[in-house]
């Protein structure tokens, strides 16, 4: 498996080495918009199988901005990382980036259903994805892992900032009237508005967007 620049991903097999991974990576994000035209949109969401030791990993892609599904992958292989909060992606990642590489064409761009820089490091999943295959990436997470946030409205479509020592690290996003927020971050190649304005566009009666529904259908085994 390589990365965008042709380079064979080696993944850790401990916290320490995965730590000093992100640290290492985290400088490559880039924070504004990188991004072509939008023709396609794409979520990635993981299950585990066999009491967690096979992590499935699925890709929808939808046409954009209509949402209707036009591609799809699923890949299987052994787990090979604990569950530890804020270092997931070296557990789904590899069965992510073997997904994508079934698909036929590349997505213009890909929610994540996780963090981006709303993370410790400073290098959730999205970002990680990110900087593997220059793909922009947004994360867009069901629940908060750092930082702090004012009031947030009930209504559709408002937002506040989230706030890490000082830093805005992303945004806490009314997707639905009156019902919980998401927690949406740069992931790589795209600003913090534009992140928001594409999560929104690609939500529609629901609280999670449209990628993420259909990946994680694909991902849970419940469509093929």
């Amino acid at each position: 498996m390589r990365n965008a620049t042709g380079s064979v991903i080696e993944w850790p097999s401990d916290i320490a080495s995965a730590r000093t991974i992100q640290e290492a990576l985290r400088s490559q994000v880039v924070r504004e918009d990188e991004l072509g035209p939008v023709n396609t949109v794409a979520g990635v969401d993981v299950g585990f199988e066999d009491q967690g030791r096979t992590t499935r990993a699925a890709v929808a892609v939808l046409a954009f901005p209509g949402l209707e599904p036009v591609a799809q992958a699923i890949s299987r292989s052994p787990t090979r990382f604990p569950y530890v909060p804020g270092y997931l992606s070296f557990r789904e990642l590899p069965a992510v980036l073997e997904a994508l590489e079934r698909l036929a064409g590349i997505p213009d761009l890909i929610l994540c259903d996780g963090q981006g820089l709303a993370h410790p490091r400073r290098f959730g999943l999205a970002c990680h994805l990110g900087v593997l295959t220059g793909i922009p990436c947004i994360g867009v997470a069901k629940s908060r892992l750092v930082g702090s946030h004012d009031a947030l409205p009930p209504d559709k479509g408002q937002w506040v900032p989230l706030r890490d020592k000082d830093e805005t690290i992303g945004a806490v996003v009314r997707t639905r009237a009156r019902v919980s927020p998401v927690y949406v971050s740069i992931g790589h190649r795209v600003n913090l508005e534009t992140a928001i304005d594409y999560t929104l566009r690609c939500t529609t009666r629901f609280r999670l967007p449209e990628t993420t529904r259909h990946a994680h259908r694909l991902a849970s085994g419940l469509s093929e």
